[in-house]
C-alpha cells in the first residue's frame, strides 16, 4: 500500500474542489485557532513586561486589555466591510493590489507571510509551554515537542483544509467551553463574594522594582497586541468558504472575535482580582497564566487537566490558521509571478502543497533558532499583522473613495481602522525594536526584494519566449544525430534505429577508457562488432551506415569529450543542428537506482547546462522488466 495514501489520503479530482470547502462550523477551528490561542499568550506577554512592577502591575492589565479589545472591535467592523467588498479574495494583498498599487501590495504580502510563519512558531511554542506547565518532567524536551507538533499539523493540512477543520473541531469547541466556563465562574465568584479566595493560590508576586513609566506601559501594550493576530484570517481565506460565502464568513468572524474579546476581558479581570502574574518560561516550575487561573478558580483536579489539554491543543493547533492562510496568499502572489509557480499549483488533495511545506520548514528553523521559547519569539510577532491591518484598511479607504455613489459611513469605519492600527503599529515598533523587532523590519523589505527579483526573472523569460510569428520552414534540414554508445546491446540498437528515422547522418560515439586505463582492449573490440552487426546490415538496406567514433575520456567525464566533438561538427557545418540521443535504463524498483551509476542523467544535465542553442538532447528509454525480449 502507498504510504502517501495512508498519510495524506487518496488523490482528489478537480471536480471535488467544492466538496472540500468550509462551512462556519469547521471554519472556526480551521481559521480561528490563532485568535483563540492568542488569548493565552497575549495577556501573558503583557504581564511578562509588567513583572518589574510586582503586584502593582496588575492594576494596568485591565486598561491595557480594554484598549486591545477596542481595537479588536474596530477591526471586526472594518473586516466585515472588506468581506462585503471582496467576497472572493478579501485579503490585504488583493485589496492593496487593486487600490494602492504594486509596492503596497508586496509590502502587505511580505508582512503577512512573515507574520504567518511567526504565528506557527509562537503558537506551537506557547502550546508546549502549556504542556510543560501541566507536566514539568517534559521541560527538557521543549524543542523536540515543538518540532513534532509542526510535523503533525503539516500532515493534517496536506490532507486538506476541510479535514484539518473537522479534526481540530473537538479541541477547539472544548477549549471555548472550558475557558469561557472558567472565566464566567471566576467572574461570578468575584461578583458574589467580592474578594474570593483562590482554590490553589498562585505564586506570590514580588514587590515593585520599577516605576510604571510610559515606556514600560507602551511595551506592555505592544506585547499584549499579539492577542489580535489572526483576525485577518477569515478575510484572507474567504475563498475557502462554501455557499453562502458571505454568511459563513460573517458567522465565522463574529464567533472568533466575540470569543476572543470575552476571553481577553475575562482573563484580565480574574487575573487582577486573584493576583495572577507571569513567570519565567525558561525556569523549572514555570506555570502559564492560564494554568494559574484554572488552578485558582477550579483547583488541580480532573477539570484542570481537561481544560489544560484543550489549551495545549488550541495553542499547538493555532498554527493551523497559518497553514490555511499562508498557502493561499502564496498562491495569489505566485499567480502574479512574484513567487515560484509551484506555489500556485494544487497538490494531490487540492491544497497548495508547496506553501504548506515551505511554511513548515521555515517555522521549524525559527523554533530551532530560538529554542522553542515563546518569550524569545514574541518581540518579532505582531508587527507583520498590524502592518497588514493598516495596509488593508488604507486600501479600503481608497476603494470607497473610488465608488460612484457615496459610502461615507463605510469610508469612515475603514479610516478609523487604518488610524487605530497604524498608531498601534508605531507603538509596537518603538517598544519592541531593540528586543528583536528590527529583525522583522529587515526581513520584510528583504522579502519584497526577493519577490521583485522572482518577478523580474519571469518577465525576462516571457520576453525571451515571446510569440515568434508565423513558422519559418525554409531552414529545416535533418540534424547530425549523435548516439552515445556504451556497448552494442538492445538499448544501443533501439537508439540507432530511432536515430535513423531522424537523419541519414548518424554518429555513434563511444568514450574510450571511461572505466579507467585497463578498459582499452574492451573498447577497441567494439570496432569489429560494430562493423559486422551495424554497418554491414544497414548498408545492405541501402542506407548510410552510422559511423562509430572512439573518443578518449582521459578524466572519465562524459560531457567534455562530447562538447568538443560538437564544436568540431559546428566548425565543419556551422548552420546545422545537432541532436544527442542518450540511451537510458528506466528503473522500476527503488533499489535499482543504487545498482546503476546514473551516467545518462548526469550527462543530460551537463549537456543542457553547457550546450549551445543548436544542441538538442533526447532520451531513448529501456524500461527494465517491461520490455519484450523475444
Amino acid at each position: 500500500m502507498d504510504i502517501r495514501n495512508i498519510l495524506l489520503g487518496r488523490r482528489l479530482a478537480n471536480r471535488e474542489h467544492d466538496d472540500k470547502k468550509l462551512g462556519w462550523i469547521e471554519a472556526v477551528p480551521a481559521m480561528g485557532l490563532d485568535c483563540l490561542g492568542s488569548s493565552s499568550y497575549g495577556p501573558e506577554a503583557a504581564l511578562t513586561v509588567l513583572i518589574p512592577l510586582g503586584a502593582t502591575g496588575l492594576v494596568y492589565l485591565g486598561p491595557l486589555m480594554g484598549f486591545i479589545i477596542a481595537l479588536l472591535a474596530i477591526l471586526y467592523f472594518s473586516y466585515r466591510q472588506t468581506l462585503a467588498a471582496y467576497p472572493t479574495s478579501g485579503g490585504a494583498y488583493a485589496v492593496a493590489k487593486e487600490n494602492l498599487g504594486q509596492y503596497p501590495s508586496l509590502l502587505a504580502a511580505a508582512a503577512l507571510m512573515i507574520d504567518y510563519v511567526l504565528n506557527v512558531a509562537v503558537g506551537v511554542s506557547a502550546g508546549v509551554g502549556a504542556l510543560v506547565s501541566a507536566i514539568p518532567l517534559l521541560h527538557p524536551y521543549i524543542l523536540p515537542l515543538c518540532l513534532g507538533i509542526v510535523a503533525i499539523v503539516m500532515i493534517a493540512n496536506l490532507r486538506g483544509t476541510g479535514e484539518a477543520g473537522w479534526l481540530f473541531a473537538l479541541p477547539s469547541y472544548l477549549f471555548i467551553a472550558c475557558f469561557l466556563g472558567v472565566v464566567g465562574y471566576g467572574l461570578t465568584r468575584i461578583i458574589l463574594e467580592g474578594n474570593p479566595a483562590p482554590v490553589v493560590a498562585p505564586p506570590r508576586l514580588g514587590p515593585p522594582a520599577a516605576a510604571a513609566g510610559i515606556w514600560l506601559l507602551m511595551h506592555a501594550f505592544a506585547s499584549g497586541c499579539t492577542a489580535m493576530t489572526g483576525v485577518e484570517a477569515v478575510s484572507n481565506g474567504v475563498g475557502s468558504f462554501k455557499e453562502p460565502v458571505l454568511k459563513n464568513a460573517y458567522v465565522t468572524l463574529t464567533i472568533i472575535v466575540v470569543v476572543l474579546g470575552l476571553l481577553l476581558g475575562g482573563i484580565a479581570t480574574v487575573a487582577t482580582w486573584i493576583d495572577i502574574g507571569a513567570m519565567d518560561q525558561t525556569k523549572d516550575g514555570y506555570q502559564s497564566v492560564l494554568s494559574q487561573l484554572v488552578g485558582a478558580v477550579a483547583g488541580y483536579n480532573a477539570f484542570y487537566y481537561v481544560a489544560m489539554s484543550s489549551l495545549l491543543c488550541i495553542l499547538c493547533l493555532s498554527a493551523n490558521t497559518s497553514f490555511v492562510g499562508f498557502p493561499r496568499i502564496c498562491r495569489m502572489v505566485a499567480a502574479d509571478g512574484y513567487l515560484p509557480k509551484s506555489f500556485a499549483q494544487p497538490g494531490r488533495r487540492l491544497v497548495f502543497t508547496a506553501g504548506i511545506l515551505f511554511l513548515s520548514a521555515v517555522a521549524a528553523l525559527l523554533l530551532v533558532a530560538f529554542g522553542g521559547i515563546t518569550e524569545r519569539l514574541i518581540p518579532l510577532f505582531a508587527i507583520g499583522a498590524f502592518l497588514t491591518f493598516t495596509v488593508s484598511q488604507v486600501g479600503m479607504v481608497v476603494h470607497w473613495r473610488r465608488q460612484a455613489e457615496s459610502h461615507r459611513p463605510k469610508l469612515a469605519m475603514n479610516a478609523i481602522g487604518a488610524a487605530s492600527t497604524g498608531a498601534a503599529l508605531i507603538v509596537i515598533l518603538f517598544a519592541k525594536f531593540t528586543e528583536g523587532a528590527w529583525i522583522t523590519l529587515i526581513a520584510i523589505p528583504v522579502t519584497m526584494v526577493l519577490l521583485k527579483t522572482i518577478k523580474k526573472y519571469y518577465v525576462s523569460l516571457e520576453n525571451e519566449l515571446r510569440k515568434p510569428g508565423p513558422i519559418v520552414i525554409e531552414d529545416v534540414e535533418p540534424p547530425t544525430v549523435i548516439v552515445v554508445t556504451e556497448a552494442w546491446n538492445r538499448l544501443s540498437e533501439r537508439a540507432i534505429k530511432f536515430a535513423l528515422t531522424l537523419s541519414p547522418d548518424v554518429v555513434a560515439v563511444h568514450l574510450i577508457r571511461l572505466g579507467g586505463p585497463e578498459m582499452e582492449e574492451r573498447d577497441q573490440a567494439l570496432r569489429e562488432t560494430w562493423r559486422e552487426e551495424v554497418e554491414e546490415p544497414v548498408a545492405a538496406r541501402g542506407l548510410k551506415a552510422p559511423r562509430l567514433m572512439l573518443i578518449p575520456a582521459p578524466y572519465r567525464e562524459l560531457h567534455e569529450p562530447l562538447l568538443k566533438l560538437i564544436e568540431k561538427l559546428d566548425a565543419d557545418a556551422p548552420e546545422r543542428k545537432v541532436a544527442i540521443l542518450i540511451p537510458e535504463t528506466v528503473k522500476d524498483k527503488w533499489w535499482q537506482g543504487a545498482l546503476h551509476m546514473n551516467r545518462a542523467g548526469k550527462l543530460r544535465s551537463q549537456l543542457l547546462k553547457f550546450g549551445d542553442a543548436r544542441l538538442t538532447v533526447a532520451t531513448v528509454p529501456w524500461r527494465l522488466s517491461r520490455e519484450k525480449t523475444g
